[in-house]
């Protein structure tokens, strides 16, 4: 299913409203839509200073633009990638748009992850590209490391992020997030199930990365302590 088909199904299926609730038109009949998008994905494309033609060719991959619109997203996305300013404009302009439809501005998000991950790396500059467009949609910057995590694994250096909380979230929310987790992933689950070993091999490294990242964590903030103590 195409990136328009998809936010389009999504934009009508209308789940709980106060999750998800998406103006009456639909995105790929929102012309604003479709130019924010597709400036977005093209500024991105210079965020790195080595904005490409071939690109386009990415970018239609991942948001697959209708074929009697197609030339004129090409258009607009060759004036668009001559820079990166502006882009902040096109990302606050979707966020106001779409500010209660917050999946599908993930989805647009996991668009621009697709690309920037295309040539096999991520740029910094790429990396704060999508940071600033995250911040500009409205997600925390814990939302912004679930997707990062998604898309280019999770950082060995941030257990944060295994255990699903915030860098200030409280020694109480750790250990709740952990044993949430923990018991969710345990490999008894997996056995109580019958599932094949190979389930049951992934449910243990699971949740051996869940307890790593909590002793991480821990061992982090009573370093902290000492030192402040000191």
């Amino acid at each position: 299913m195409s990136f328009w088909r998809k936010i389009a199904g999504l934009a009508v299926r209308r789940p709980d409203a106060c999750e998800c609730d998406c103006p009456d038109v639909r995105p790929g009949e929102d012309p604003a839509f479709s130019t924010a998008v597709t400036a977005l994905g093209a500024k991105l494309a210079k965020a790195d200073g080595r904005a490409s033609v071939g690109e386009f060719d990415t970018f239609a991959q991942v948001f697959q633009p209708d074929a009697a619109s197609e030339r004129n997203i090409h258009r607009l996305y060759d004036l668009a990638r001559q820079t990166t300013r502006g882009y902040e404009s096109y990302a606050r302009q979707l966020a106001k748009r779409y500010a209660h439809c917050p999946t599908l501005l993930e989805d647009v998000l996991d668009g621009l992850f697709h690309i920037a991950a295309s040539d096999g790396a991520v740029s910094a500059d790429e990396l704060a590209y999508l940071e600033r467009v995250a911040e500009l949609f409205g997600f925390s910057p814990l939302v912004f490391r679930r997707l990062k995590a998604t898309h280019l694994g999770v950082a060995q250096d941030d257990p944060y992020a295994v255990l699903g909380v915030a860098h200030d979230a409280s020694d109480e929310a750790v250990r709740a997030a952990w044993k949430a987790a923990l018991s969710e992933a345990h490999p008894d689950r997996a056995r109580a199930r019958g599932l094949p070993s190979e389930f049951i091999e992934v449910a243990e490294a699971k949740a051996a990365a869940i307890n790593a990242a909590f002793d991480a964590v821990m061992r982090e903030r009573r370093a902290m302590a000492l030192a402040g103590a000191a």
